[in-house]
């Protein structure tokens, strides 16, 4: 069999990969959005070369818009296979692709005004939200965790539990005499909500791709970062601003509900008023509540108990747009969470450009901030940030909590790949160069095989 590595190899988003095997039947892997930089993003509009009507099947690991993307552009592409995942990823990809759909008309309009600035052709939107719509419909049955689906002949896929988010898998694969672990986004441990992720079944295997977002890191405790981030909101509170928390709306900002509700339980948290101001992420809470069977041990005694997970008093969800500009005349006491969780778009940007330049307020980094982004900016000193066009002074106190991080860390992703036999080939995908490099020395030095693939590289196996 063949695999062509056509995203996050060498960097972290994008993820997708085309397995073509001696039977002539094609199998993609993801089929992810490139996010960051605009050269980056640029990417999305890259032909891939590839006959999709020949495509036998997609299979998901989880709905990440980097992991589900581009999945619209098929629509119109002669894509007519099936498209694989468990249930929860399903419906929280329906949601994600209409949201893509509908931020592309935005983005794209934004773009095309430079493109024009600079005497050169406009751009189309990657789909539309009919695109979205129609692709959804390809969805297979849904795949239960530990069940073993025979897609044809001489093709076994087994989905386990990843831990990352809300009904991701990692896939253990059985492929012409070849056993095969595709880790997907592997998750942190100790997390809320969901369970940890399941240990590696397949010891077996000839192959593993092992995502290395962290392979050069290690997270602090989930403890420790959850008394951090009620010391930041305490210290806003303090200083007399609003605490800005840019969230991903998919399981970082349900984490970040659930330990709010802690807190106010707990008579630990001021007395502020918080903004759940993400419709998206209003609509991933209420589907965080209909698949239970994802919940680890921990939460299902709450339900039992009666508690919702996600909700105190003092909690209020804005959908509208004029809700979510009223949050603008609140000049203290505010608790802000907002996507997108790099600050690339959505409603976040609007609080940053009226609190960023404030030094009584806080921006409080909860997750991964690639490069080229405006969080990773933020995050890295800028003085000066430019916010729908405008420069903004970077006065407000920062703060960046590791540990809450969906993604393994360094000492996770080792532990967990130690389990295959000595001597198999690591692949490691979907991290930047220094990550990618580090979790190399290492799984070599543990006896495997490193290979860090390119883009667009083509490799038999």
């Amino acid at each position: 069999m063949k695999v062509k590595f056509l995203g996050a190899a060498g960097t972290v988003t994008g993820s997708k990969y085309l397995f073509t095997f001696r039977s002539g039947k094609k199998v993609i892997i993801d089929f992810g959005m490139f996010q960051g930089p605009h050269e980056l993003e640029m990417k999305n509009y890259e032909k891939l070369g590839v006959d999709f009507a020949d495509v036998d099947a997609i299979i998901l690991t989880h709905a990440h818009l980097d992991h589900v993307g581009l999945l619209p552009i098929l629509a119109r592409k002669g894509f007519d296979g099936k498209i694989i995942a468990t249930s929860a990823t399903y419906h929280i990809a329906n949601i994600v692709l209409l949201d893509a759909a509908h931020l592309q008309h935005e983005e794209i309009e934004t773009e095309n005004k430079r493109r024009q600035r600079r005497g050169e052709p406009e751009l189309k939107p990657l789909y539309d939200v009919s695109d979205a719509a129609l692709i959804t419909r390809r969805f297979l049955y849904p795949v239960a965790y530990n069940e073993t689906l025979e897609l044809f002949d001489d093709f076994k896929v087994t989905f386990r539990d990843a831990g990352h988010i809300l009904g991701s898998a990692f896939l253990e694969i059985e492929a012409e005499n070849k056993k095969i672990v595709f880790s997907g986004d592997l998750g942190n441990y100790n997390k809320p909500v969901i369970r940890d992720p399941q240990p590696i079944h397949m010891k077996d295997a000839d192959f593993v791709f092992l995502e290395s977002t962290y392979g050069n890191r290690n997270h602090k405790s989930i403890e420790e970062s959850k008394r951090e981030l009620l010391d930041a909101i305490k210290d806003t509170y303090e200083r007399g601003g609003n605490a800005l928390i840019p969230s991903f709306a998919i399981e970082r900002a349900q984490d970040i509900l659930y330990y709010l509700r802690e807190f106010y339980e707990k008579g630990q948290l001021p007395p502020v008023k918080v903004f759940l101001d993400s419709p998206m992420a209003i609509e991933v809470t209420h589907i965080f509540k209909l698949h239970k069977e994802c919940y680890d041990e921990e939460a299902k005694a709450l339900i039992e108990k009666g508690k919702d997970l996600f909700s105190f008093p003092g909690l209020k969800a804005t959908r509208s747009v004029q809700a979510s500009k009223e949050i603008n005349y609140i000049k203290h006491g505010a608790v802000i969470i907002a996507g997108s969780g790099m600050c690339t778009g959505g409603r976040i940007k609007h609080h940053l450009k009226h609190n960023l330049w404030r030094e009584e307020s806080s921006v409080i980094f909860v997750g991964y901030q690639a490069k080229g982004t405006l969080g990773r900016k933020i995050i890295d000193g800028e003085k000066v940030v430019k916010i729908y066009g405008e420069d903004v002074v970077v006065k407000a106190k920062i703060y960046t909590i590791g540990g809450f991080s969906a993604h393994a860390d360094r000492r996770e992703l080792l532990s967990w790949v130690r389990d295959v036999r000595k001597g198999a080939t690591i692949f490691h995908v979907h991290g930047e160069e220094e990550a990618l490099v580090a979790m190399k020395d290492a799984v070599d030095s543990m006896g495997y095989k490193g290979y860090i693939p390119e883009y667009r590289e083509e490799i038999e196996i």
